[in-house]
């Protein structure tokens, strides 16, 4: 994923008689208690991750390409690490970027669409929403995206085994994953490898949802 900043967003309704687009949207006051919320989980979470491997910060910058000094942020809830940098320790790890954000395993777990917690990017032309709730399953990951109008998404490499399928909803959009592009219309859909780097692209005039599921391989 980019290295842009996480927010948390609400939807917003339409502004001055047209469609409100992401960037026009403000963010609303509650997302800075979200955006802290989300960075101490994932703070608490990594250490405990990392000391269960008996790993240092330098270990962990190694397989993870960030820096010890970020680590150290993000461990002492110095800083709001940015999507693609938990992508990155997500897959150095070899956890799913679930686990790693702090979800909770629950027999049964219901996640209501107000309580959903929304990655957006700094440049706000981009937002995920989880769609699964705690409790699923460790494997798979179902995520809304929104990409506003000629803009695009760079993501990083997953780990290895790892799928996407992404399901285009409204709008367009041109998949490009190493040197292989594909332009997709609304119901179609592309299943790919994504521990290679990946781009999602809205070449339209208008923002385009998706539906984005992670699959990831069976642990032994």
């Amino acid at each position: 994923m980019p290295k842009a900043g996480v927010k948390t967003t609400k939807s917003v309704p339409a502004v001055a008689g047209r469609a409100a687009t992401l960037r026009d949207a403000p963010i609303p006051p509650g997302d800075e208690v979200g955006v802290a919320e989300l960075a101490a989980r994932v703070a608490a979470n990594l250490r405990d991750q990392r000391r269960r491997r008996d790993m240092s910060l330098d270990q962990l910058a190694q397989v993870t390409g960030v820096s010890r000094a970020g680590l150290s942020q993000i461990e002492t809830v110095k800083t709001n690490p940015s999507i693609g940098v938990l992508w990155k320790i997500a897959s150095g790890l070899g956890i799913s970027f679930s686990e790693l954000i702090g979800e909770r395993e629950e027999a049964v777990s219901v996640l209501r669409r107000e309580d959903t917690q929304v990655l957006r990017s700094s440049d706000r032309k981009f937002e995920s929403r989880p769609l699964m709730p705690a409790g699923g399953a460790n494997q798979v990951e179902v995520y809304e995206l929104r990409l506003a109008a000629r803009a695009r998404h760079s993501s990083e490499a997953h780990g290895p085994g790892t799928r996407e399928l992404v399901v285009v909803l409204s709008g367009v959009l041109r998949m490009i994953v190493g040197d292989h592009a594909e332009d997709l219309a609304a119901g179609d859909s592309m299943l790919f490898n994504a521990n290679v780097a990946h781009v999602y692209e809205n070449p339209g005039g208008a923002e385009a949802r998706y539906h984005d599921v992670i699959i990831y391989p069976m642990r032994s």
